[in-house]
């Protein structure tokens, strides 16, 4: 049986962002400002009218966004405290969206759920020529529509999570990588993890800030790839810029725990010797997400 296969990128958007650790200076990120939630609006009215033009039924639907808990923000604001309450759950919320798919909001849970996206269950009842013509109206809806209310260039509607994360990872890039104090708590922080026994192949603060998700992001897709037949065990080179497409296996809540917990152990592992780092990184690693929510009004 094929498993579902999911850009990194959309997962990332489907479940909950953050780890996070106890704020230095910086304070909790911004939220959308009212232009922004604006502009979610304006980008959903204009797909639906242009994907009526093209004789398709689109729902201009922006999600309910649920406010921030203190947790939430303390979390973005970088403190240990709520960092490690939440670690010692969802671990680096990989194998948690399987044991806890409602609180993750997992891609299941989504489907069951009272917010989901109208335009879901509009796909669901198309055939599968009927959704090819859809899918292709949609691309060329988003290409017109992003250009027009957003100012972004597209080649199609996936594009448009591939650039949201490469303008993140551009973004955190310059401005994290290079800082001093951030590259001298990182090469503390990967040191403290070598001595743990875990691999780190690269120092920068970013890459050293999503090591553990993307190593279990990776046992993951493994995992999915040895369920699925018709895809090979071994996952194929990332594109440049692109997003390694994720085999997502079909585990029973029972069946992940396991899974989770040695997640758990090994996010523990990486906040305690981050324990310096990410009160710095995460605060502004937070900001920069905000700024890109706001330019890609999600």
């Amino acid at each position: 049986m094929t498993r579902k296969t999911l850009p990194t990128a959309l997962l990332a958007l489907a479940v909950l962002c953050g780890c996070g650790g106890a704020a230095e200076t910086a304070a909790a990120p911004p939220s959308p400002s009212a232009a922004a939630k604006d502009k979610k609006h304006q980008l959903e009215a204009a797909k639906a009218d242009c994907m009526k033009q093209k004789g398709f039924k689109y729902v201009g639907w922006v999600k309910p966004e649920q406010p921030q808990s203190d947790e939430d923000r303390r979390r973005d604001a970088g403190d240990y405290q709520a960092m490690k309450k939440y670690r010692e759950k969802y671990g680096f919320e990989v194998f948690a969206g399987h044991v806890y798919p409602k609180e993750m909001n997992a891609p299941e849970a989504q489907m069951a759920s009272p917010n989901q996206d109208p335009n879901m269950k509009i796909q669901q009842a198309l055939s599968e020529a009927q959704l090819g013509a859809y899918r292709k109206a949609k691309d060329a809806c988003m290409v017109t529509v992003a250009k027009q209310v957003l100012g972004v260039t597209l080649k199609s509607n996936l594009d448009y999570y591939n650039q949201i994360a490469l303008t993140r990872r551009r973004a955190t890039a310059s401005t994290l990588d290079s800082d001093p104090k951030l590259v001298e708590l990182a090469t503390a922080m990967a040191t403290c993890l070598k001595g743990k026994g875990y691999a780190v192949s690269d120092t920068t603060p970013t890459a050293l800030s999503k090591r553990g998700e993307e190593a279990f992001l990776k046992e993951q897709d493994k995992i999915g790839r040895e369920q699925d037949d018709t895809v090979p065990n071994v996952a194929p080179p990332v594109k440049k810029n692109g997003n390694q497409p994720i085999h997502m296996p079909s585990l029973t809540a029972e069946q992940a725990k396991p899974y989770l917990a040695k997640e758990i152990k090994a996010a523990l592992d990486d906040l305690e010797c981050g324990k310096d780092f990410y009160p710095v990184f995460t605060p502004r690693k937070s900001a920069i997400d905000a700024q890109v929510r706001a330019q890609f009004a999600y």
